[in-house]
């Protein structure tokens, strides 16, 4: 009986992320970038985390009312870990279409760039195999992606195709491009 009680507060959470979600996207995502359907993800299972962390949260709190302190304050410190993920799963998003790509983040406003206003790119790599994508602004600002996100590749080639456009190169005389390298814009030299 209460596993069955578990899986239905599973099942109101997930079912109540989505609801947010899908009101969020429609509430706040009114540029044409947003409607174009294609777009770079934190991966799911920044959500997925988050919603089980904040069940669990929820569980614990109700649990240590009555039980005691230790799992009362444990309880409120996963249920804000697990609305920090979701929050952050369901704010975070780079948006493109042919001409430009808006960044979205938690807490700041969303700022459009021109494929132009690529000046270039730093890779790394960090443990377990991720690769970190930073490309440098015109305007001083960095967009860091990494390759565990959800549409990175496409939006990369989208990149490249719309800069070369719009700068006025032959991707062919590009000799730095080579995405089996995870390059695609020259390297930005260090200060």
């Amino acid at each position: 009986m209460e596993f069955l009680a578990i899986l239905l507060i599973a099942a109101l959470v997930f079912g109540i992320c989505h609801l947010i979600d899908k009101s969020f996207t429609k509430a706040f995502r009114s540029k044409a970038q947003h409607r174009s359907g294609m777009a770079v993800r934190a991966s799911k299972r920044y959500g997925v985390f988050g919603v089980i962390l904040a069940a669990l949260g929820i569980l614990a709190v109700c649990v240590g009312i009555t039980d005691g302190a230790v799992l009362l304050i444990g309880g409120i410190l996963v249920l804000l870990l697990g609305i920090c993920l979701s929050v952050y799963y369901l704010s975070f998003g780079i948006f493109y279409d042919g001409e430009s790509f808006l960044q979205s983040r938690f807490g700041k406003k969303d700022v459009t760039y021109r494929y132009q206003d690529i000046q270039g790119q730093k890779l790394y790599l960090v443990q377990g195999g991720n690769i970190i994508v930073e490309l440098h602004m015109a305007d001083g600002g960095v967009v860091s992606l990494q390759s565990a996100m959800e549409g990175i590749y496409p939006f990369l080639d989208t990149a490249f195709a719309g800069w070369c456009l719009q700068t006025g190169r032959d991707p062919q005389s590009c000799g730095f491009h080579d995405p089996s390298q995870s390059l695609w814009f020259p390297t930005v030299e260090e200060a």
